[in-house]
C-alpha cells in the first residue's frame, strides 16, 4: 500500500505541474495578444469547482475542478472542451479568440505544446548540470539479448553499431528502437564487424514478446540468500543461467520476465557452471523470486557540465526523447500496440517505489515530452486538431464555419473519452490477470 501510494503521489504531482505548465503556454501568449482568458483550471470542473478565486480587476477566474483528467484555460471567442455556443452566437468581439489574425491564433493553440518542450529541456539541463549526464556507450558495451533478439540473428556479446547504417551511440530508448525498426543492424562481433537482416515483422514480433530487446547485465549469480529455493536447488555463486523453461535467459531482464509469469510453481532451468551445462528445478515464490541476486556491472559514463553547457547538453537530451516517442508513437496503431496502451496505473508505475528526487524529475521531463507530441496529434479537441484546421485557413483563406468546428470538437472529446476508458479499462485487466 505504501508503494502504490508513493507512485501515486509522485503522478498526480507530476501532471500537475505539466498541466499548470501547457496550460500557462495558452494562457500567456492570449495575453499577449491581448485575448481575455476567462478561466484557468486545473483539472475539470463539470457542475462545480473544488476550489476557485478572482482577483480584483482580474478578467480570469482561476480554480481547481474535481475530474482529473487534465485542465484548461477558457479563452473567449474559441469553440473549445466549454462548447460555449451563446458567447459563439454574439457579434465577435475585439479581445475575442475568433478576431485575431490566423497566425495569432495559431502561436496560441502551440503555446501549451511549446511550454512543455521548454520544461522538459530545462529539468533535463538542471538534472545534467547537478547529477551529470550518465549513460552506457551502446557501440562499446556487449549485451545480452532476448528471445526474439535471438531468433533474429542477433548473440550474446555482439556490440550494437549500427541500424540502417545510422551509428549507434547510447543504450537508451532512442537507440534501442532505432535497432527495433531497422532493416539491417550492424554488429561487433569477435572483433569483425558483421551486418545482420533483421525479418520483415521484427517489430511486431518484439512488441508481442513484451521484454526489452537487450540487456548490458547478464544472469550470472553474485550472491545467494541463505535457505533460499535457489540456495535448497544447488545453484552456486558464479552460476551463469542460461534458459528458464527452455526460453534464453541470458539477458538479466530476460530472466525476471520469465520468473514473473511461473509465480509460485517450479521451473527448469538450464545452467554454466565453468565450462559445465546442467539443468536444475527451481519453485519460483508467490513474487517471482528464488533468492538470488546479480550485481549490475559499472559501465556507465558520465559527462559532467557547468550552468552554461548544461543548456546545450539538456537541449540535445530533450531532442532524443521527443525523436524516440515520435518515432515509436506509431506502433500504437498497429495491432499489439494497441494492446499495449496504458492509462493512469501505467504510468504511475513508471515512478519509482521510493521517491527520489532526480528520477522524479527525469520522469516528469520525459512526461512532459508525451504530453506535448500527444497534444500535437490531429485530433479535435486536442491543440493539433486547432492547429489543423488553422492551417487549412491559412492555406485556404477561408475559416471551417462555427457548425462543422462544434462537431469536430464533440467527435474529438468523445474519441478521447473512449481513448481513457480503454487505457484504464486495459490497467484493470492486466491488474487481475497478474
Amino acid at each position: 500500500m505504501e508503494t502504490i501510494l508513493i507512485k501515486a503521489a509522485q503522478l498526480i504531482l507530476s501532471l500537475s505541474i505539466l498541466v499548470i505548465v501547457h496550460e500557462f503556454g495558452h494562457f500567456i501568449l492570449s495575453k499577449l495578444f491581448k485575448v481575455r482568458v476567462e478561466k484557468f483550471y486545473l483539472f475539470f470542473n463539470p457542475w462545480f469547482s473544488l476550489y476557485k478565486f478572482k482577483p480584483r480587476n482580474s478578467e480570469t477566474e482561476y480554480g481547481i475542478g474535481w475530474l482529473p483528467l487534465g485542465g484548461y484555460v477558457k479563452i473567449s471567442g474559441m469553440i473549445d472542451e466549454s462548447m460555449d455556443k451563446e458567447t459563439l452566437a454574439q457579434p465577435p468581439q475585439p479581445w475575442e479568440f475568433r478576431t485575431k489574425p490566423a497566425w495569432q491564433r495559431l502561436l496560441i493553440m502551440v503555446g501549451g505544446v511549446l511550454m512543455n518542450f521548454v520544461l522538459a529541456f530545462f529539468i533535463y539541463s538542471a538534472l545534467v548540470m547537478n547529477w551529470g549526464d550518465n549513460y552506457i556507450p551502446i557501440d562499446k558495451t556487449p549485451l545480452y539479448f532476448s528471445e526474439v533478439a535471438h531468433q533474429a540473428g542477433l548473440e550474446d556479446g555482439d556490440i550494437l553499431l549500427a541500424a540502417d547504417g545510422k551509428r549507434l551511440t547510447r543504450y537508451d530508448d532512442l537507440d534501442l528502437f532505432r535497432v527495433i525498426s531497422s532493416e539491417n543492424v550492424t554488429v561487433l562481433r569477435g572483433g569483425q564487424e558483421k551486418s545482420i537482416r533483421l525479418p520483415e515483422n521484427f517489430e511486431e514480433q518484439f512488441l508481442a514478446a513484451k521484454t526489452p530487446l537487450a540487456d548490458f547485465q547478464n544472469t550470472q549469480i553474485d550472491s545467494l540468500i541463505a535457505g533460499d529455493n535457489a540456495e535448497k536447488a544447488g545453484l552456486k555463486v558464479g552460476d551463469e543461467i542460461l534458459s528458464v523453461n527452455g526460453v534464453n535467459t541470458a539477458a538479466f531482464s530476460s530472466f525476471v520476465k520469465v520468473l514473473s509469469e511461473n509465480k509460485d510453481s517450479e521451473v527448469q532451468m538450464e545452467l554454466l557452471r565453468g565450462t559445465e551445462k546442467f539443468k536444475l528445478t527451481v519453485l519460483v515464490n508467490e513474487k517471482g523470486k528464488i533468492g538470488i541476486s546479480s550485481k549490475r556491472k559499472n559501465i556507465y559514463t558520465s559527462d559532467k557540465y557547468n550552468f552554461f553547457q548544461s543548456f546545450p547538453a539538456g537541449i540535445s537530451l530533450g531532442v532524443r526523447k521527443i525523436s524516440f516517442y515520435v518515432l515509436q508513437l506509431r506502433l500504437f496503431f498497429t495491432k499489439t500496440g494497441i494492446k499495449s496502451i496504458g492509462g493512469f496505473g501505467a504510468i504511475g508505475n513508471l515512478f519509482p517505489a521510493q521517491w527520489s528526487w532526480p528520477d522524479f524529475w527525469n520522469m516528469t521531463a520525459f512526461l512532459s515530452i508525451v504530453l506535448g507530441v500527444m497534444n500535437l496529434l490531429p485530433i479535435p479537441a486536442l491543440d493539433g486538431g486547432h492547429v489543423m484546421f488553422l492551417l487549412y485557413e491559412v492555406a485556404s483563406g477561408r475559416k471551417p464555419n462555427d457548425k462543422f468546428m462544434e462537431y469536430a470538437q464533440i467527435a474529438g472529446m468523445v474519441f478521447l473519452l473512449l481513448l481513457i476508458v480503454y487505457a484504464n479499462g486495459n490497467d484493470i485487466f492486466r491488474f487481475f490477470i497478474k
